[in-house]
């Protein structure tokens, strides 16, 4: 008896673990997308959001930040191979992001190293490299 009730509490113990790391996993991948869908479709003050507030604060975004970032359109949004471990609660990409100059319609890419950090209280991501440096 006392095997079985021990048995049931260290799966217990793994699967709660498991469903832990599911929701992680599940919030990293919601996350991402709707980043990506920011940044693609609703501009990068929209992406703002998504910056961790204690960087917000650190580094806001300047007049000449938005009107940089209301000159372009972005056309398209590669994650490649999309977000890698980089320790417990910490993830990284690459992201190639091709911009349109609203003036004069020419395309350029941009290349973004992106830094995720989970925040377990909160339970959600926040990106702390900021947004992509356009200027680049």
């Amino acid at each position: 008896m006392r095997r079985t009730i021990t048995c049931l509490v260290a799966l217990s113990a793994l699967l709660l673990g498991g469903c832990a790391a599911d929701q992680r996993s599940n919030a990293l991948t919601e996350t991402l997308l709707a980043y990506a869908n920011a940044v693609r479709w609703d501009g990068f003050p929209s992406a703002w959001q998504f910056v961790d507030p204690k960087v917000r604060e650190k580094h806001p975004l300047t007049s000449l930040d938005q009107a940089r970032f209301q000159q372009v359109r972005v056309s398209d949004y590669d994650d490649g191979n999309g977000a890698v471990p980089d320790g417990k609660n910490q993830v990284t990409q690459v992201v190639k992001i091709s911009l349109i100059n609203r003036n004069t319609q020419s395309e350029r890419s941009v290349i973004d190293h992106q830094t995720w950090r989970y925040d377990p209280v909160a339970k959600r991501w926040w990106l702390e490299s900021g947004l992509p440096d356009i200027t680049q």
